[in-house]
């Protein structure tokens, strides 16, 4: 049994299961070195420090903001903004979200103003590095009916009725950052508790009647691309769309499609995701055995309204909304992005924006790693398929924080 199974037994107890789970000690791994172990470190920051500043729209953030601060402010006064209390209480936040909503949203200056004044900017490091690693994600749109029938034949699973899985980030932090604030996930087998069938298992062998297709997709790699990027949009055949957010989680780890085809020789390490799509669709026998080599696989749900929905409970804002690692970066704090689209090309636009911090991702690891909203449909998916580029980023804290939870190293 796994380390992470074996943790997952132990936190979730099972009930009236538990005397018939086997479960052993997990393995003594040595605590990696200080060196090794990443690290936010907050450095004293001005406006003026911040590159491109005073060019951007501020108001277009805005409402982003708003949404954020509607989540905060539902929250008890007293509670910490973001795992260790970088952001200071709700308390802290009650001034600057009252102050957001009485800025005009076409109004820029009185927007740029407001920020200036109720924020303090912080340089965000790991271990005192300030370059890391921004990407692009987007919204993507699938093809998809309701009943199984021609070339609709991939699933498009709700949630299994038999998949157990725990939030470590909520339930035990401590477990989160040595583990990679994953989620963890199994499903009891006579009487033990295994992992979660992979991608390939269940590609192969299918669900049973443990989960129900909401749909039927056209195009497995459309559909895997869907499973990287999260949410999205089911077009149907009467023209008709359905917003489709994550359930759930098989629990097994992350293996990028680049990542994987770069191994195989199939492309270049460093493909764009354009160049990924491209290849897999001119090699479908070739694809579907590579793309099963990313064991991760995604859970369903339909949703009404706007959306995509981010991490934080959240319709986000095209480029606005960014994805971070919530070990280090709270959500719905504004960050001072600088970056650049395209793969990092010495002839890529230079990115330079207020953003919202407001989405997770798998693969969005460490105190200085982002992942950009570029929002749906085939441009964003074209901008955000290119973007792999280092950068910085820096967060607007409020000025007056709670000092007993609120340290900056």
């Amino acid at each position: 049994m796994s380390y992470k199974v074996w943790v997952l037994a132990a936190l979730l107890g099972l009930g009236s299961c538990q005397s018939q789970v086997a479960v052993q000690a997990p393995p003594v791994r040595p605590p990696p070195s200080v060196e090794e172990t990443p690290r936010l470190i907050l450095k004293p920051a001005t406006f003026a420090d911040l590159p491109g500043w005073r060019q951007d729209r501020w108001a277009q953030a805005l409402p982003a903001l708003l949404r954020s601060c509607d989540r905060i402010m539902n929250l008890p006064q007293d509670s910490a903004v973001g795992s260790d209390g970088a952001a200071g209480t709700v308390r802290d936040w009650l001034g600057p979200c009252g102050a957001a909503r009485k800025v005009r949203a076409d109004d820029d200056e009185s927007a740029r103003q407001f920020f200036e004044s109720w924020f303090v900017p912080w340089l965000s490091t790991d271990n005192n590095k300030p370059d890391g690693l921004f990407t692009g994600y987007y919204e993507p749109e699938v093809k998809g009916s309701k009943r199984r029938h021609d070339a609709f034949t991939v699933p498009l699973y709700a949630r299994p009725s038999d998949l157990i899985s725990v939030d470590l980030a909520k339930l035990r932090p401590d477990l989160a950052k040595q583990l990679g604030n994953e989620v963890l996930a199994g499903r009891i087998v006579a009487g033990r508790l295994e992992p979660y069938a992979n991608r390939m298992d269940i590609e192969t062998n299918g669900l049973g009647d443990k989960a129900q297709a909401l749909f039927w997709l056209d195009d497995p790699v459309a559909a895997h691309i869907l499973h990287i990027q999260g949410s999205g949009r089911v077009r149907l055949e009467d023209g008709s769309l359905v917003r489709v957010a994550v359930a759930a989680t098989n629990g097994h780890r992350f293996v990028g499609l680049g990542r994987i085809l770069a191994d195989h020789g199939k492309v270049e390490a460093g493909a764009t995701m354009p160049q990924i799509r491209e290849w897999l669709t001119a090699h479908p026998a070739e694809a579907k055995t590579l793309m099963n080599e990313n064991p991760r696989y995604v859970f369903y749900r339909p949703i009404d309204g706007e959306g995509p929905i981010g991490s934080q409970g959240v319709a986000l804002t095209p480029g606005r909304s960014l994805a971070v690692d919530t070990r280090y970066i709270p959500l719905g704090v504004p960050l001072w992005l600088e970056t650049a689209g395209g793969s990092g090309a010495a002839a890529a636009s230079t990115i330079r924006k207020l953003v919202v911090a407001q989405d997770t991702g798998t693969a969005i690891k460490g105190p200085v790693r982002g992942d950009l909203f570029w929002g749906g449909g085939e441009t964003a998916f074209q901008e955000a398929g290119r973007m792999k580029s280092p950068g910085r980023m820096w967060l607007l804290l409020p000025r007056d924080r709670t000092p007993k939870i609120a340290l900056a190293q």
